[in-house]
């Protein structure tokens, strides 16, 4: 059963509370030859990186992914008092009732209620739960699966554009197949006038086997052998795009094999037709392999 390309690139974001812990994971991905993952945890959640590493090995086969995982703490509302200048206070207010007849004591809650003496603080929970390494470790599964997601959309596109230009590969083959027919006896023909052109002035040189030497070169003009090998690539480069699952390196090693035969069809070409059929095809295989580094 064929299952869609991916391409190594792609981002998610993730974030959720838990057990008064606010935590973001964000995760990116670029194409890499396999996959490595760069890990970027807060202080207390060091000990997840076996787990973290082991599912992200579950979910992708090849991209450098970096995943940074953010926390905040939940702030706590606490009061403290200003003793020394609450005992100032409170002497102050002790001689003042002392000094009037009748007055009541000071009252505590009058006291703590004047300006600067109870101050309000924050203050910060410490230490790492396993609530808080559950929900991180949970989080960071869904941001893979996001990751994935993302991946396979990218990888939809990708594998659109691969096949149009392996269909453009195929037509330009087709057109060169039309043009190199005939190439194999044109390169003789102007061979052979040549060869009766320089008789004319040495008439010394065996015949034989200036003609064997001609039919030579004329057959390694031949480019038939370069076009079925390409034609042959061709069908293995769409069987592997219908495949679609975990391709990116055969089909990389594919497009290698298009450059070589393209390259060896350009050396060979006697006519200036289907050298620019062969560079039009060559400037196509070069598209391909670009697109091809992002396939997983």
């Amino acid at each position: 059963m064929s299952q869609t390309i991916a391409s190594m690139t792609g981002f998610a974001r993730t974030s959720g509370l838990a057990d008064g812990l606010s935590w973001a994971w964000e995760l990116r991905s670029v194409n890499g030859r396999g996959l490595d993952l760069k890990l970027r945890l807060p202080h207390g959640f060091d000990a997840l990186e076996p787990r973290l590493r082991e599912a992200a090995a579950g979910v992708l086969s090849r991209g450098n992914v970096g995943a940074v995982l953010t926390v905040r703490r939940e702030e706590t509302r606490q009061f403290g008092v200003d003793q020394p200048m609450l005992d100032a206070l409170l002497r102050l207010a002790v001689d003042t009732a002392a000094r009037i007849p009748g007055a009541p004591p000071p009252r505590a809650e009058l006291l703590l209620a004047l300006p600067g003496v109870l101050r309000a603080t924050t203050g910060e929970a410490e230490g790492v739960s396993e609530a808080q390494r559950a929900a991180a470790t949970d989080g960071f599964a869904t941001a893979l699966q996001a990751l994935a997601a993302a991946r396979q959309a990218e990888g939809g596109r990708l594998g659109q554009v691969l096949s149009g230009q392996v269909d453009q590969v195929a037509a330009l083959c087709a057109e060169a197949g039309d043009e190199a027919v005939l190439q194999p006896q044109a390169q003789r023909a102007r061979m052979l006038e040549a060869v009766a052109a320089l008789l004319e002035t040495a008439p010394g040189l065996p015949e034989e086997r200036i003609a064997q030497e001609v039919a030579l070169l004329a057959s390694r003009s031949d480019v038939r052998e370069e076009l079925d090998r390409l034609g042959s690539h061709i069908a293995a480069a769409r069987a592997l795009l219908a495949e679609g699952a975990a391709i990116g390196r055969r089909l990389d090693f594919l497009v290698q094999e298009f450059v070589r035969e393209c390259n060896t069809l350009c050396a060979k070409s006697a006519s200036i037709p289907l050298t620019a059929l062969g560079l039009r095809l060559k400037a196509v295989i070069e598209q391909m392999r670009e697109q091809v580094q992002n396939v997983e």
